[in-house]
């Protein structure tokens, strides 16, 4: 499991990611990042919710009722065009990360790393 620490910065990307090929609502979207994640993230309902109401504060995002189920409209949320460009800039972003954080990750023998463990 990944922790959310790490994730934390790129929360808004798995939901606009979620967002790119057509609108979704809350639920719908927690399962697309549950099953792109394959059970090594694991998103909570406070932080989707906390995100997509950022993300329409920001513009990003714009959220409209649609049918309804169990006696509630649904909200649906679609990307904007700030949007896309958003999400695009943070994946960019993202590759420039992981460029910068593996000039600073050294693979260790499985040997050495035990050893600085017990020791730690």
């Amino acid at each position: 499991m990944i922790s959310a620490d790490v994730i934390r910065g790129y929360v808004d990307v798995l939901v606009l990611e979620a967002l790119l090929e057509e609108p979704s609502y809350g639920y719908a979207i927690s399962r697309r990042i549950e099953l792109l994640a394959q059970g090594e993230y694991e998103l909570k309902e406070t932080t989707l919710y906390s995100a997509l109401r950022r993300l329409e504060k920001n513009e990003l995002i714009t959220s409209f009722k649609g049918g309804q189920t169990h006696g509630r409209a649904r909200t649906y949320y679609r990307l904007t065009d700030a949007g896309v460009a958003h999400y695009r800039a943070k994946v960019d972003e993202w590759y420039r990360t992981v460029d910068l954080i593996r000039r600073f990750i050294h693979d260790l023998p499985h040997d050495r790393m035990s050893t600085q463990e017990q020791g730690a």
